[in-house]
């Protein structure tokens, strides 16, 4: 066999490596999701994640303090005004400082634990209705790992929440819209129902971006068996479900 016969191998695309994808996300999603696809990993950007929440409760609870998280609480919730006012003065005390105790490591232990359940349910939601009802051929592992990076933006966004922290006076930072990202960051919480601000709390530009990454990364992964419109179907059905129930929960108890 003469040299000009043997056949010419074409070069493997080299693979992109965890930094790469990382980074991928955020300037090139479609390839870092489709590389994400070949080899579904999500340990590094699932931890990433829990760890920025991390960071943004630690300081919270350094800086604002969890006292004063709990009198906003009780100044925008007439449920608890009516059950703390209910209640004689030393019982009402030794109360507060109970929650103030308790809060900052349920917040702790609901981001460490919470995180990767929330976002294992997502997957399991995803494939659900992208392989199940949209045949997108998907397997849980590649939605799973889709969802992980997907959530990188939150990252940014407690990055950004951390820096506001340190700007504003502790008294005026919410810790349940620390920033001016969504139409509730402009509403007067005492004046508005429980149930439109909520609503107009879900609605942030970083939830926003989320969504398009994982309807994106579905799109990328499944190829042409997935248009990114149907994959966004996919995304927005469950989460405009989770919202509405979430704000109507969050009438019902207020």
């Amino acid at each position: 066999m003469t040299p000009e016969s043997i056949p010419s191998v074409e070069p493997q695309p080299a693979e992109m490596g965890e930094f790469s994808r990382l980074t991928g996300v955020f300037f090139e999603p479609k390839n870092a999701f489709e590389a994400i696809g070949k080899r579904p990993r999500w340990l590094i950007p699932l931890l990433l994640t829990i760890v920025a929440s991390l960071a943004f409760y630690y300081f919270y609870g350094q800086h604002v303090g969890w006292e004063r998280f709990l009198r906003h609480q009780m100044e925008t919730s007439q449920r608890m005004q009516q059950q703390m006012a209910q209640m004689p003065p030393e019982q009402r005390e030794r109360t507060q400082a109970m929650q103030v105790k308790v809060m900052g490591f349920a917040y702790y232990g609901g981001v460490i634990i919470m995180t990767p359940v929330i976002y294992l349910i997502s997957a399991a939601v995803l494939l659900g209705i992208a392989s199940g009802m949209m045949g997108a051929g998907l397997k849980f592992k590649q939605v799973f790992a889709i969802v992980c990076y997907a959530g990188l933006p939150m990252i940014i966004k407690q990055l950004l929440a951390i820096v506001v922290m340190f700007l504003k006076n502790p008294d005026d930072f919410n810790l349940t819209n620390p920033l001016a990202f969504n139409p509730a960051a402009f509403m007067d919480p005492l004046n508005t129902s429980k149930f439109l601000y909520t609503i107009a709390t879900a609605v942030d530009v970083f939830s926003i971006w989320i969504i398009l990454l994982t309807a994106l990364g579905l799109s990328a992964v499944a190829g042409k068996r997935l248009s990114f419109g149907s994959a966004l179907v996919a995304v927005l059905v469950p989460w405009v479900a989770i919202v509405l129930f979430g704000a109507s929960m969050a009438s019902i108890f207020a």
